[in-house]
C-alpha cells in the first residue's frame, strides 16, 4: 500500500510502500477512501508524535477491509470514519469512569499510531463510526474532526434553542461552526476580520455579523443582547479573549482554535459576571456518529477541495498558510 510518512521529527512528508497491516484481536482495518487534512496535523509533523516515522490523518472515511477476532458489530464492506479519538484501553482510571478521551492509554489517530494519508489504516474496533449512506466520503472525513469538535463543543456549552451564540473565525473549522449552530436553533452571530465576509456568513446561516475590525467585538455581542456562548476556532490567542467581555452571566467561552500565545483574561471579567473559558477537544467515535446523523438531518456541508494522496505535502502546505476554502481532503 502507499502511505505518506514523517520519517522524523520535523520532517518532510514522504510517499513511502508500506505492507498492508492485518488486524489483531479488536481491531479493524479500512480501506481509506477519503482523509481530510486537518491543523492538528501539524503536532505528528512537528515532533509530538510518540515515534518516527508517523503517517499522519484523523480525519477518515472509508471501508471495512477486514475484522479481526472479537469485533462482532463491524463486518466488511461497511461504510466507517475514523477520528482523533482512536480507542480507549478500558482499563485505566479514566476509561473505567467513562473519561475515554483521557485515557492515558489510548490510540490517537495519526499521533500514537498511523493515521490515514495511506490506503489502508488499521484501528481499534471503538474507534470507528458508522457513515450514513447520504454522505459521501469526501463529505464525511472533515466530520470526523472539525465537524465533531464544532457540533460536541457546542452541544456542551450550555447554550440551548433561541440562545445567542457568536462563532469566532469563518475558516476550516468556522464555516461548520455556524452550521450547526444555526441548525441548533441558536441566535448565531459570526465574528470574522473583514466587511467582505459578512455575505458569506449569512450564506451560511448566521443572523448577525461582526467585523472585529471596525467594531469592538464585546461591545458588538452587548449591543445585541450578549452571548451565551462563543466557540472560537481561530489561533489568534487575542481574536479569542476579545469576545469575554461580550458574554453573558454565566455564559461560557469554548476554545476549540489553538493559539500559540498564552491568552489573556482579565479576572474581574471572569467573575463579576460568573463567566468562564473552557477548552474542548474532539469527541468519541460515539460523538461522531452523532455528528455524522446531525448533519444528515439537517443538511450541514463542509466545504471542500480534493486532491490526491500523493499531493499531501503540497496540500498540508497550502492549509498552514491558510490558503485552503475551507478544508483539504485527499482522497485514494
Amino acid at each position: 500500500m502507499r502511505a505518506v510518512q514523517v520519517a522524523t521529527a520535523g520532517g518532510d512528508f514522504e510517499l513511502v510502500e508500506r505492507e498492508v497491516p492485518q488486524p489483531g484481536h479488536w481491531q479493524v482495518l479500512v480501506r481509506v477512501a477519503a482523509c481530510g487534512v486537518c491543523h492538528s496535523d501539524a503536532m505528528a509533523k512537528g515532533g509530538l508524535a510518540d515515534a518516527y516515522p508517523r503517517v499522519p490523518g484523523h480525519e477518515v472515511a472509508g471501508t471495512v477491509e477486514a475484522v479481526g477476532d472479537g469485533v462482532p458489530q463491524w463486518t466488511v464492506g461497511q461504510r466507517v470514519g475514523i477520528g482523533w479519538f482512536g480507542g480507549a484501553c478500558f482499563v485505566c482510571t479514566p476509561c473505567r469512569e467513562g473519561d475515554f478521551i483521557s485515557c492515558v492509554q489510548r490510540w490517537i489517530t495519526g499521533l500514537t499510531r498511523d493515521g490515514g494519508y495511506a490506503d489502508y489504516v488499521l484501528a481499534p474496533a471503538d474507534a470507528l463510526a458508522a457513515v450514513p449512506d447520504e454522505l459521501s466520503d469526501v463529505e464525511a472525513a472533515p466530520l470526523m474532526c472539525a465537524g465533531v469538535t464544532c457540533f460536541h463543543g457546542l452541544r456542551g456549552s450550555g447554550a440551548r434553542p433561541g440562545d445567542m451564540v457568536g462563532i469566532v473565525g469563518l475558516g476550516g473549522l468556522g464555516h461548520l461552526g455556524v452550521q450547526f449552530a444555526a441548525k441548533m436553533g441558536f441566535e448565531v452571530v459570526a465574528i470574522a476580520r473583514g466587511a467582505e465576509k459578512g455575505d458569506f456568513a449569512r450564506q451560511l446561516g448566521a443572523h448577525h455579523y461582526i467585523d472585529s475590525t471596525r467594531e469592538d467585538v464585546a461591545a458588538g455581542l452587548n449591543r445585541l443582547g450578549g452571548a451565551k456562548a462563543v466557540l472560537s476556532t481561530v489561533t489568534d490567542a487575542a481574536a479569542t479573549t476579545a469576545v469575554v467581555g461580550g458574554l453573558r452571566t454565566r455564559g461560557q467561552l469554548v476554545v476549540v482554535g489553538v493559539p500559540v500565545a498564552p491568552m489573556e483574561v482579565s479576572a474581574p471579567d471572569l467573575i463579576l459576571s460568573s463567566r468562564t473559558v473552557g477548552g474542548h477537544a474532539s469527541g468519541t467515535a460515539k460523538d461522531s456518529e452523532d455528528t455524522l446523523r446531525f448533519a444528515v438531518l439537517t443538511g450541514v456541508r463542509p466545504i471542500v477541495e480534493t486532491t490526491s494522496l500523493d499531493q499531501a505535502g503540497p496540500a498540508y502546505d497550502r492549509m498552514m498558510a491558510g490558503q485552503a476554502r475551507f478544508r483539504i481532503v485527499l482522497t485514494t
